[in-house]
């Protein structure tokens, strides 16, 4: 096990499945302790057994301010500080035309991939204000920084998500809180395998598909971007702020219109929410 993050204390949400489950698993590993907020209860409660006393697991929807605040509560209460918090938790949401889009549609996208952007900032910053110490970093996408490689919605979410990291960095730099963004490409995930099969256990299928579409001819996973991620919450990034690390092996060097816009209005078929 590694030291990066000794002593260190972090909450991820979407945590239970995905870059989520990857990112909780990669902190622990260098030493962190990690609340696992997420609404699969099972494997968040599966995820927390296993890591033992390095983890916690709180059933969280982080489109409810009580739900996000709880989880920040949670780390402090059990671990006595917050030095990281990772706004992770997503779903794909609204799909379709633009014409064909609906206001329920969109507005409940916007909900978990804004709105859980925003409540996780404010809560972790009332916590690590008075500290004087933090790291935020939140899961932007190659779609919040081109058009065409995402639905609608979850494009201007995704443009938001790396507005507001920058905007909330201004803020919070005096008080010496880095916030960051990593912006993932296509990663072999649950909701991934889901977009692209149907299935959300279909990694292989899915692996390949991304493979090759890949400008390096491979496939991203969880790892990849649990890297990013540790990176942002080490002193290594410790002169790094408001910026937006794009994790994709070169897909925004061009891209081509998206399948999404494509596809029926509606939201994407889930299991729950997934996390990206």
């Amino acid at each position: 096990m590694g030291e990066r993050l000794k002593g260190r204390v972090a909450v991820v949400t979407g945590g239970a499945r995905g870059i989520g489950e990857g990112t909780v698993r990669r902190f622990v590993e260098e030493g962190a302790s990690v609340i696992i907020s997420d609404l699969q209860a099972e494997a968040g409660e599966a995820l927390a057994r296993e890591l033992c006393a390095a983890a916690r697991f709180i059933r969280t929807d982080v489109t409810r301010e009580e739900d996000v605040a709880a989880a920040v509560d949670l780390a402090v209460r059990e671990f006595g500080r917050l030095d990281c918090m990772i706004n992770n938790a997503g779903i794909v949401g609204a799909i379709g035309s633009i014409k064909d889009t609906s206001v329920k549609a969109w507005d409940a996208t916007i909900a978990v991939l804004l709105r859980g952007v925003f409540l996780g900032m404010k809560h972790a910053a009332r916590v690590m204000i008075p500290q004087q110490s933090g790291s935020i970093v939140s899961l932007a996408s190659t779609a919040g920084v081109m058009g065409g490689l995402g639905p609608h919605a979850y494009t201007a979410a995704k443009h938001a998500v790396v507005g507001l990291t920058k905007s909330v960095a201004s803020e919070l730099g005096q008080h010496h809180i880095r916030v960051n963004a990593v912006a993932p490409g296509n990663i072999v995930t649950p909701l991934t395998a889901d977009v692209v099969t149907g299935d959300p256990a279909n990694y292989g299928v899915t692996e390949e598909a991304i493979r090759v579409m890949s400008p390096l001819g491979i496939a991203g996973f969880p790892i990849d971007i649990a890297n990013a991620l540790l990176y942002f919450a080490s002193d290594e990034a410790r002169y790094v702020t408001g910026h937006t690390l794009v994790v994709d092996a070169g897909q925004t060097t061009g891209a081509t219109p998206s399948m999404f816009h494509l596809m029926d209005a509606g939201i994407i078929r889930e299991a729950g929410r997934r996390d990206l």
